[in-house]
């Protein structure tokens, strides 16, 4: 999802942010108000001025009552429906992934190789893909996006939620036709798993920028994702 140019101007709200990604990157969690002041050396109220800030540029998602962290994309600091572990048996980490497009992105920020477990919503199966930076998912599987770009944020939470990864194709269009009929768009998940890489690779880096909406929209068309549906706002 879009982050925003403006929140990253005032020093307190980077020094915030970049604290958000850290913590979600190395322990799958999201730190608390409580925990943000006592590193950053402000008082909560200050802290949770800075996250309303940051989450109206969409640099982050707060929850519901407006008092902690939800989601800091790719990262989620609540279960859903993804699992992701490191391929590599050393490192003991795990993250809760909001959707496909943001697992892959996980694996992208942290450029590491992970094993996504997951459902097929049609049939139930479980799915377990490995993929990283350099390895694109094996099989058939395919993303579906339930509602056009221009609507992920009227509710960013549940978007996220129904961006699900299926066995195949014809799996996600069965489900769309039974659920859904007409709506939402079903894309390979080589295609996605690319995506993420451009969109997310970068996003924990020291010197990060956020994108402005017309890269992104470039991201998007370079990989053949055209027309109304993928047009951002």
């Amino acid at each position: 999802m879009t982050e925003y140019r403006d929140s990253m101007q005032h020093p307190e709200s980077r020094r915030v942010r970049d604290l958000v990604y850290e913590t979600l990157a190395t322990e799958g969690r999201a730190p608390s108000v409580g925990e943000l002041a006592r590193r950053t050396g402000s008082e909560p109220a200050r802290v949770q001025e800075l996250l309303h800030e940051l989450a109206d540029a969409h640099a982050l998602v707060l929850s519901a009552e407006g008092d902690r962290i939800r989601m800091a994309h790719p990262f989620t600091a609540a279960p859903m429906a993804f699992v992701l572990t490191p391929v590599d048996g050393h490192d003991d980490r795990r993250w809760w992934g909001g959707c496909a497009w943001d697992s892959f992105g996980i694996s992208a920020a942290l450029k590491l190789d992970v094993r996504i477990d997951t459902a097929c919503p049609q049939c139930g199966e479980h799915l377990s893909v490995v993929a990283g930076p350099n390895t694109p998912p094996e099989g058939e599987h395919a993303v579906r996006f339930p509602r056009p770009a221009a609507e992920w944020w009227e509710d960013v939470v549940g978007t996220c939620t129904m961006i699900r990864l299926f066995c195949t194709r014809e799996h996600a269009e069965q489900w769309t036709a039974e659920h859904a009929p007409g709506q939402g768009y079903v894309a390979a998940a080589r295609t996605v798993w690319d995506l993420a890489q451009a969109w997310y690779g970068d996003r924990i880096d020291p010197d990060f920028t956020p994108h402005t909406r017309e890269h992104n929209q470039r991201l998007l068309e370079e990989r053949g994702l055209t027309g109304e549906f993928w047009e951002l706002p």
